[in-house]
């Protein structure tokens, strides 16, 4: 019992980043908007890697593609890249303070969005380079109070 459950609040936290990253908000918040994903898939790898990997980074992925309308891969080939790196450093950042493991997060989220910006520019999609780099940096301030509430949740819950 504990396994689904634990399973499930997993999976519910994914499906509440998905909700944050489809809320509508006004173009000119829209940069702002961290990839909440990403950052739940962050946590998730390192606070429990053997139940959460590259291929929950990847059908997650593909998940987001499909609901923001974009290239079917491209946020699939950034988040399980960012799931293999957060799944093979897992054991040096967790015991890392909360404002290195910041740093190290926005590592993570500077590699996925440099992924989904080479993607575009293959494509030929005009970007303005510098909307695409707020976003890590919200989501590294944000890093800390999420870590929190996903620890609480996790212990509360049992799901690691």
């Amino acid at each position: 019992m504990v396994v689904r459950q634990s399973g499930l609040v997993i999976a519910m936290t994914f499906v509440i980043a998905l909700l944050l990253t489809a809320l509508p908000m006004p173009e000119s918040a829209a940069i702002w908007r961290p990839a909440w994903v990403a950052l739940v898939l962050i946590y998730w790898c390192m606070a429990a890697p053997e139940r959460v990997g590259v291929a929950v980074g990847w059908v997650s992925g593909l998940l987001l593609d499909v609901m923001t309308g974009t290239l079917l891969g491209q946020h699939a080939l950034g988040l399980s890249v960012v799931a293999w790196v957060a799944h093979h450093t897992h054991r040096r950042v967790r015991v890392l303070p909360l404002w290195r493991q910041a740093i190290t997060v926005f590592v993570l989220l500077f590699l996925y969005q440099a992924l989904v910006l080479w993607s575009n520019g293959i494509r030929g999609i005009p970007v303005v380079a510098a909307a695409y780099w707020t976003s890590p940096l919200v989501g590294t301030f944000l890093w800390p109070w999420l870590f929190i509430v996903l620890r609480v949740v996790r212990r509360r819950y049992a799901a690691a």
